[in-house]
């Protein structure tokens, strides 16, 4: 019974296939029909409605104030590095200057050990310091080359509090080190096929 009740059931189902499958070939021959008589026949194409698009303003709002945030973090950190490295350029160099100043004493071992930092290969040599500043600002921004130029003006305003830190003109490692970056940022455009605007 249930063998029955499938191949009604298959039987119908073939049937109605068959019916609509003659009524699509006649459809087509009248159309074909009308073609001929009347010269083309128009047929409205279907409707696709339209998509408008909506900005995200709160993702945009916080995109800008990640933004923000990076740059300013940039500014903050090259403002500490490069005091750093003029404490330790002036601790190696200019100790007598701040010892007549009264700022600190220091001893033989700690102003060795300042040469050593400043030196070619030191942690504060201008090569090292240089190079934590841009991997700072590649890791801020992913190395993203479109943000370059927004964390080459952040440093220049880390550099630029970094003066008044000081309080006054950073000692020449430490301007030798301003060059090396600006250096590396155009290095950075350029290997991304780009051109400073400064």
């Amino acid at each position: 019974m249930n063998v029955n009740g499938i191949t009604k059931v298959g039987d119908s189902y073939a049937a109605y296939n068959s019916n609509a499958v003659r009524e699509a070939e006649a459809a087509v021959e009248v159309k074909e029909t009308e073609a001929e008589e009347n010269g083309v026949v128009y047929e409205p194409a279907l409707e696709i409605p339209t998509q408008t698009y909506k900005a995200n303003s709160e993702l945009i709002a916080k995109l800008k104030a990640d933004a923000e945030a990076h740059y300013n973090q940039l500014q903050d950190i090259v403002t500490q590095l490069i005091t750093k490295q003029s404490n330790a350029y002036a601790t190696a160099n200019d100790i007598w200057t701040f010892l007549r100043e009264g700022n600190f004493t220091v001893d033989a071992e700690t102003k060795a050990q300042a040469e050593a930092d400043i030196a070619e290969d030191g942690y504060w040599g201008v090569k090292a310091t240089s190079d934590r500043i841009i991997d700072f600002a590649n890791a801020l921004t992913g190395g993203d080359p479109s943000k370059i130029e927004s964390m080459r003006d952040a440093f220049i305003k880390g550099y630029k509090e970094a003066e008044k830190t000081w309080g006054g003109e950073l000692p020449e490692i430490s301007k030798k080190t301003y060059e090396a970056v600006m250096q590396k940022f155009d290095d950075l455009l350029a290997q991304a096929g780009l051109t400073s605007e400064n």
